[in-house]
């Protein structure tokens, strides 16, 4: 969750000289879609014939996914990764998060994990690579790999479709005005778990995915985002927003105002506190 404390005023480039790409929030959108694979007994004993990856799962999840679907040792699809033969961006140095593309893939007796990752490489390589993703990177200067990662923090942060376009817009406002990401998406990854509650001493934790410390887009992709967290990382809508937050399941509020802004989180503590009193479900996963 988004701490209290004012944003900072200073503007840095990342490491590749570029803007820095910044933005503020205050929710977790990693849904767990279960994905079923493998029963006991009977006709559930077969492969299945498909394989569906959510949008917003991470790599992790998805290579044990594609483990289970293909009944090999738990880490095969990870270690397959070097050969595997990926067609990625040099930005992307060897890793493919945000590049393993959303979507159902069918399986059979020849599928193996590098065909497989190979095949949602190729995917994500037509989607990302078009003329209008392209040209709306460009035009919002950036690279594709960028966009890649706004949109990954867009679908990872975003509670519903409909609030994605607006947590794409606080991005490229908070750019203007030089502030820090502060997304506790970002500190989920670098501690490789989905939660609404960050505490002041995770904001503190040494890593370049913390973008309470570090200024700019984190190193890489935080998730593997679908088309529409694409097209709005590419083409968000106008607006003024700098701050949000899931106030409560169904409730994201986005406002301009940092005091409006405080009030809301404090909504939300309440609401967490209370909810700590008897089981329930996080607005976001």
């Amino acid at each position: 969750m988004q701490m209290n404390t004012p944003p900072r005023s200073t503007i840095r480039l990342t490491r590749r000289g570029r803007v820095a790409l910044i933005a503020t929030g205050a929710v977790v959108a990693a849904t767990a879609v279960a994905v079923p694979l493998l029963g006991a007994g009977g006709e559930e004993d077969a492969k299945p014939k498909s394989l569906a990856i959510p949008e917003g799962w991470r790599s992790g999840q998805i290579y044990t996914a594609v483990d289970k679907a293909l009944r090999v040792p738990a880490g095969t699809t990870k270690k397959s990764l070097g050969k595997a033969n990926l067609k990625l961006p040099d930005d992307a140095e060897g890793n493919p998060e945000g590049y393993l593309f959303p979507a159902t893939y069918p399986l059979d007796a020849k599928t193996t994990p590098q065909t497989l990752l190979r095949a949602m490489v190729d995917t994500a390589n037509k989607k990302f690579n078009g003329a209008p993703v392209a040209a709306g990177a460009q035009r919002n200067a950036m690279n594709v790999y960028q966009a890649v990662t706004i949109a990954s923090i867009v679908q990872s942060e975003a509670a519903t479709a409909a609030d994605m376009g607006k947590v794409a817009r606080v991005v490229f406002n908070r750019l203007e005005r030089g502030m820090p990401l502060q997304m506790d998406s970002t500190i989920n990854y670098a501690m490789n778990r989905s939660t609404l509650k960050t505490t002041r001493d995770d904001t503190r934790i040494d890593s370049p995915y913390n973008s309470y410390r570090r200024m700019g887009l984190p190193p890489t992709p935080i998730a593997n985002p679908g088309e529409e967290a694409m097209r709005v990382a590419i083409n968000p809508p106008a607006g003024d927003w700098l701050y949000f937050v899931t106030v409560k399941p169904g409730d994201t509020r986005f406002t301009a105002s940092y005091e409006e802004h405080q009030r809301n989180v404090a909504e939300f503590n309440r609401n967490q506190s209370r909810a700590t009193a008897s089981p329930s479900t996080s607005p976001t996963g």
